[in-house]
């Protein structure tokens, strides 16, 4: 197998991507700032007062930007050309992966490779973020000789004699399964605090523990071993779904967990603390309703929940990704487009355009673009975020 083009460069060469992005992200805030003096060799502050401003970013410009908050997903094994179109046009972040498109070790480090090079030779030259779900046990992508680990699921870890060192190993064995098919980051660890046998998460043993200790124990570790290994993490699903009946499932309809706001912070949030001191590199959150946070808004659409609680009392800086935009707890926020506009505006960084679709992708990419261009998106805020995304990227071997 070739060695990821993207992994051979040296310090240096990383250095000047760095700076040729940067460049790309400056052009952004001067043009909607309204100065004419140059590009900037650094990103700089964004500018106060920016929404208006930046109707005069150019319409291809602003796609570009808007792409670095998006990931796509297709369907089968064999990528479309619209997905290599916008990835070497610089508009996408990155693609997860299902069963459906992988067939073999070699066919998915294959089309992992040629994904690469297209973002190599893009406006924006840095690896992509390729995602799966390996989270062990039922959950696994990736089932494939040579790179079909974790076998144990989040229950038996967190009913081990030492919860700690099995989340380790399994983060170890998660990396390796990753770095096999050419990906580079997990949207595991589950870090839900589960309350009744046999409910939502129990019922598949993805919960750790009904004990938010041992939750947190295990998921720090796992997310700690596998970033040490090179693959991204993202704890999910905040502020937790362990209290999910059996059955209350987002993806497929409107999910309510009314519990009260100290049990929330206490129980719930408890574990992403753990997640965070070990340097959780994303977030996901959950699209579940938390009336005693925020009556009514699913968490992730929640400028309250996201930057209140998450960035604000947890201290959290980094990548904030949703879980799939095509859920059916969503269905009263608009499409795909609509949706990803309102998870940025509520403080994600990521849209995952999960439903199997690239046109699904270049959609949300589209009303994004027009999202900032039109002022409904504050120039500043994207361009934080943009900053947040690219340098999870940099960070990627």
């Amino acid at each position: 197998m070739r060695r990821a083009s993207w992994k051979t460069g040296s310090v240096r060469a990383r250095s000047r991507l760095w700076r040729a992005t940067a460049t790309l992200i400056s052009t952004a805030a001067l043009v909607g700032a309204g100065l004419t003096g140059g590009v900037a060799s650094a990103a700089p502050a964004p500018p106060a007062g920016s929404a208006a401003s930046a109707a005069a970013i150019p319409a291809q410009f602003a796609r570009v930007l808007a792409g670095q908050h998006v990931i796509y997903s297709y369907p089968g094994p064999t990528p479309p050309p619209e997905l290599f179109e916008a990835v070497r046009a610089g508009e996408a972040a990155g693609v997860i992966f299902f069963s459906e498109n992988i067939v073999s070790l070699e066919q998915i480090r294959d089309v992992a490779q040629a994904l690469q090079d297209a973002a190599m030779a893009s406006p924006v030259p840095m690896p992509l973020l390729l995602l799966t779900d390996q989270e062990g046990g039922e959950v696994r992508r990736l089932r494939l000789p040579g790179a079909d680990w974790p076998a144990d699921s989040a229950a038996a870890v967190g009913a081990s004699a030492d919860p700690a060192a099995a989340g380790a190993r399994t983060g170890h064995e998660a990396a390796a399964a990753l770095h096999a098919a050419g990906l580079t980051g997990n949207l595991a660890p589950v870090l839900g605090v589960y309350r009744t046998p046999g409910d939502f998460l129990d019922r598949y043993e993805r919960s750790y523990s009904s004990d938010p200790a041992v939750v947190g124990a295990a998921a720090g570790a796992f997310i700690a071993a596998q970033q040490a290994d090179g693959i991204a993490a993202a704890a999910k699903h905040f502020p937790g779904l362990g209290a999910a009946p059996a059955g209350a499932n987002t993806d497929e309809e409107p999910v309510t967990i009314p519990l009260d706001a100290g049990t929330l912070r206490s129980v719930d949030e408890a574990p992403y603390r753990a997640a965070i001191d070990a340097g959780v590199d994303m977030v996901m959150p959950s699209w579940a309703v938390y009336p005693a946070l925020d009556p009514g808004t699913p968490a992730g659409l929640s400028s309250t929940i996201l930057r209140g609680d998450l960035r604000g009392a947890l201290g959290y800086q980094g990548v904030i990704v949703s879980d799939a935009i095509e859920a059916g707890a969503l269905a009263a926020f608009g499409d795909s487009g609509d949706r990803s506009v309102a998870a940025l505006a509520a403080g994600q960084d990521l849209a995952l355009c999960s439903a199997r679709d690239a046109g699904q992708g270049a959609q949300a990419t589209g009303d994004l673009a027009a999202a900032i261009t039109g002022g409904r998106l504050d120039l500043g805020d994207v361009l934080v975020s943009t900053e947040r995304v690219l340098a999870l990227r940099l960070s990627l071997r």
